[in-house]
């Protein structure tokens, strides 16, 4: 089974995912935001582009979730803060969700057999669920604006660490090679790492340093989002993959 790294969305080319299983990350905090969202018993996200698809999409009792610029859209319940979405109102709730980088990844994404929107918080869930679909594998950085963000590289390490474990004979591309070896480096102070990359500076000067926290905490979660249909919704170990 071969694992390649692709550093952003640019380099993401749509029709390379046919017949393999893609891994979406947006550490901080798109996938993030939607893991917590599946643990807390949300019932499906459908992640969109653009604020006017989501409005469009919008169905009596479903939610809007998502951000531009790092700030909740006015007139969405969610922004774009994890921590929002251990809210009780998300159990069996519907949410349309779009952000500036994660959805777009996903969408990027589509022509893959299998779409799992995979973060630090449910590293080990996500890399025993790619692995179950027995497929060639693409984890996609969805970085910002098309650049290479470190957290989303660190991200990649991890859930690479953990497949690494489950399987000895996995074949990994040279930029996943250097991401978990990136991780390697990291992974006792992975919270500091998270605070000194770009973004983590970014969202502590907007206040959202809690949500820097959060999100670089490995492994807490067992609820992966996977694409099916239009939407994601939750896949557990127990799942059986097909």
């Amino acid at each position: 089974m071969h694992v390649d790294v692709i550093p952003t969305i640019n380099e993401a080319i749509s029709d390379d995912f046919v017949q393999k299983t893609v891994v979406v990350i947006d550490v901080l905090r798109a996938t993030s935001s939607m893991a917590t969202a599946i643990e807390h018993g949300c019932s499906k996200i459908i992640p969109v582009e653009t604020v006017n698809r989501a409005r469009q999409l919008q169905a009596k009792g479903q939610m809007l979730g998502g951000e531009r610029y790092c700030k909740k859209i006015p007139g969405f319940d969610f922004g774009n803060s994890p921590i929002e979405y251990m809210n009780e109102s998300v159990r069996g709730a519907t949410i349309i969700m779009s952000t500036s980088n994660g959805t777009r990844a996903i969408q990027k994404s589509l022509k893959a057999s299998h779409v799992l929107a995979g973060c630090i918080l449910n590293a080990s869930a996500c890399a025993r669920a790619a692995l179950a679909f027995e497929k060639d594998i693409r984890i996609v950085c969805a970085g910002t604006q098309d650049q290479f963000s470190l957290e989303d590289g660190l991200g990649a390490g991890l859930i690479l660490h953990e497949m690494m474990a489950l399987r000895a004979d996995l074949e990994v591309g040279d930029f996943g090679q250097a991401m978990h070896s990136a991780f390697l480096h990291v992974r006792d102070g992975l919270e500091e790492a998270l605070f000194r990359c770009k973004n983590g500076r970014k969202l502590v000067r907007l206040g959202m340093a809690e949500d820097v926290a959060f999100c670089a905490r490995p492994n807490v979660f067992e609820a992966v989002p996977v694409m099916r249909g239009d939407a994601l919704v939750a896949w557990r170990p127990a799942a059986t993959a097909n």
